[in-house]
């Protein structure tokens, strides 16, 4: 498999809706750009670490790019019976050596839903194929989303947390041998939480 691309997956939520998981394509800033605007003020706060009621163009180009190699953009998107939208967004960002910077946002209506933690996972893996080993995201120190999903997914080798912003390195957890994922356990997706 080219390391540039994802295996598109399907995830059933529990509340019967059809998740696809596919890379961000070349020309989909529309599509960021609704899913932002559809955010609540508290989740773009979440996942930006500003007060934002519009998001800037720079940092559209920025969540959309696909032209470095090394950065990584997934998408959750709805299935054409329930309108196509995309309801999140996972990015990598390359920070230092073999360390990656992961930024995760749902929208508002499909956090707690399986979402979060089953575009996480795949992103998680993407990076790996790309090369990255080990991963930084930053915060809210109070953001009820950032931990219950790192306890599923990852295992934190630091937390440094200052003026409420916390930067957590860790590294992506590896699957108990036959032990089944789904994406879709309580208590994970509000997935406002990776920057």
């Amino acid at each position: 498999m080219n390391p540039g691309t994802v295996d598109e997956s399907q995830i059933t939520l529990a509340n019967g809706h059809v998740v696809r998981i596919r890379t961000l394509r070349n020309g989909e800033d529309g599509s960021i750009r609704e899913l932002c605007a559809r955010l609540s003020l508290r989740t773009r706060y979440r996942r930006f670490l500003i007060p934002i009621a519009v998001l800037p163009e720079s940092l559209l180009r920025m969540l959309a790019d696909l032209d470095d190699p090394r950065r990584l953009a997934l998408v959750a998107q709805l299935g054409a019976a329930d309108g196509g939208d995309i309801v999140a967004l996972g990015n990598v960002a390359p920070s230092d050596g073999d360390r990656a910077e992961v930024g995760l946002v749902v929208a508002d209506a499909w956090q707690r839903q399986g979402v979060g933690r089953a575009l996480a996972d795949r992103l998680l893996r993407a990076a790996e194929r790309r090369g990255y080993r080990r991963f930084l995201v930053h915060g809210l120190a109070d953001n009820p989303a950032v931990h219950p999903l790192l306890a599923h997914l990852a295992d934190v080798v630091s937390t440094i947390t200052r003026s409420g912003v916390s930067e957590i390195a860790f590294v992506r957890r590896r699957p108990v041998e036959g032990a089944a994922s789904d994406g879709t356990a309580e208590g994970e997706a509000a997935g406002n939480c990776l920057h």
